[in-house]
């Protein structure tokens, strides 16, 4: 199955199940794979919004960016939210990184 072909309006991107954003997020993931712009230590993980500057998603990580504790969080948030194996293939040690979706 293609990823875009695969419809999954994201009304609530948080694990606390408050409404923040909507929209179809597999519209991002282009050739399985999804740019993400990275804020650590944030209150709650959730993404936030497209940036077009940057082309990429905006996401928050409630984990510290210490000894892979956020790159493990990003995973098993995005892990959840798609219901796919997500790894990360580019950007261990920046904020901007690539995750392949499959």
């Amino acid at each position: 199955m293609n990823l875009k072909q695969s419809s999954l309006n994201v009304k609530n991107v948080n694990t606390s199940g408050e409404t923040i954003l909507k929209m179809d997020i597999f519209s991002f993931i282009k050739e399985n794979k999804l740019k993400i712009i990275v804020k650590v230590k944030s209150p709650k993980n959730e993404i936030i919004k497209w940036d077009d500057d940057n082309h990429g998603l905006r996401v928050a990580i409630k984990a510290e960016p210490e000894k892979g504790k956020a790159n493990k969080e990003i995973i098993k948030f995005f892990s959840k939210l798609l219901k796919k194996d997500v790894s990360i293939i580019s950007g261990l040690k920046s904020k901007e990184k690539v995750l392949l979706i499959g």
